[in-house]
């Protein structure tokens, strides 16, 4: 009988559940939110999933994030900053970079919509944040996870990490939601009814070049910037030099995916109820979605003002996609213009801004770097 009590209670000892915090298990509620709005509502669930898992796991079994858990390990991978930079190569063995090409224009909505990061940075000043913070939380107006995560761990913000990369990866996912109220208050529907015209042909010496080319200028101007956009091009250079097929396409699939499992459950897993729920991650929070409708009201009105300078050729909607949540941004974008007119084709044209954004965002995290001396 004493072995049978003994046995009973070691078992309810190792047992999660009596050890659960309420802070825990407003957590796990978060979490079970999040998965929903990834399965049931289809937001993102690439992203979003993994994150939530990565949640609900930490806040059951917190050692799993301690030395010799499954998910301390992944989470080195993001210290190291190994996995936002692999990130960005699967980013631009997918993308397109055509657009950007044909309307070189592209480039100032993408650059009007960084006004969100350097807002996010004035603020969280204002909030408390000490310098080096507040830069590696104003990078969430960027809407770039990734770039986000590459940020805090140069700048040495560890302890911030969770509550950035959940806004970051949150406003990725959440974009049809954010974006659409925005886009529609500083537009009208004349705007939105505007159809550009189509963009012209590129040929492969020019896809090849432009990689080659923003490597060298960007990397050469920002060194600091070389993993992300060096490889972000890289990605890129496979898709468009068509000699290396295999290169490109586990770049873009298998590896992309084993890498945002990595990365998304490591990130949920920095959500611990000990860590996140405090009054500096509600700042970081609301903070994070004012840069993000900063970002998509700056791309917007610079829209505004190249279609007037363009009398009208320009429909300001695309610039909303300045911001480097690829190619959600875009497809927003599209949606919204064809909202107005069915017959309305703007993704093309939205996913020249949005690439401009991926970069953009890169350039805003290397000035901060620089500025520090990282």
């Amino acid at each position: 009988m004493e072995y049978i009590s003994n046995t009973l209670g070691n078992m309810v000892s190792q047992s999660a559940i009596g050890s659960l915090t309420v802070g825990n298990l407003i957590m796990i509620a978060v979490a079970c939110i999040f998965m929903y709005l990834a399965i049931g509502k289809g937001y993102e669930p690439l992203l979003l999933l993994p994150i939530s898992f990565g949640m609900l796991l930490v806040n059951i079994y917190p050692a799993i994030m301690e030395p010799g858990g499954l998910l301390y390990y992944f989470y080195k991978l993001d210290q190291w900053t190994i996995l936002p930079s692999l990130i960005f190569l699967g980013v631009g063995a997918l993308t397109d970079f055509g657009p950007l090409i044909a309307n070189p224009k592209s480039f100032i909505l993408g650059a009007a919509a960084q006004f969100g990061i350097y807002g996010a940075f004035i603020l969280a000043m204002l909030a408390g944040f000490n310098d080096m913070s507040s830069a590696a939380i104003a990078i969430i107006g960027g809407a770039d996870g990734p770039t986000s995560i590459y940020l805090c761990m140069k700048l040495h913000q560890d302890a911030l990490l969770g509550p950035i990369a959940v806004a970051a990866y949150s406003y990725m996912s959440l974009v049809p939601i954010i974006q659409p109220p925005i886009m529609k208050l500083f537009t009208t529907k004349e705007e939105r009814q505007i159809k550009m015209e189509q963009l012209r042909p590129i040929s492969k010496k020019e896809r090849i070049l432009f990689p080659i080319v923003v490597t060298i200028i960007v990397c050469g101007l920002l060194p600091s910037t070389t993993p992300l956009v060096g490889m972000l091009m890289l990605g890129n250079l496979f898709r468009e030099s068509g000699v290396v097929r295999q290169l490109q396409e586990t770049a873009s699939n298998a590896m992309m995916y084993i890498v945002v499992i990595l990365l998304g459950t490591s990130v949920g897993a920095t959500t611990s109820a000990s860590a996140f729920l405090n009054w500096s991650t509600i700042k970081i929070v609301l903070i994070g979605l004012a840069a993000f409708s900063i970002a998509t009201m700056a791309g917007v009105l610079f829209g505004k003002l190249m279609c007037k300078l363009s009398h009208g050729k320009i429909n300001p909607l695309i610039g909303s996609a300045g911001v480097s949540a690829v190619p959600m941004a875009a497809r927003v974008a599209q949606k919204v213009g064809s909202e107005a007119d069915p017959s309305n084709f703007l993704l093309m044209h939205a996913m020249g801004p949005n690439v401009a954004g991926v970069i953009g965002t890169a350039v805003a995290a290397g000035m901060f770097m620089a500025i520090f001396g990282v």
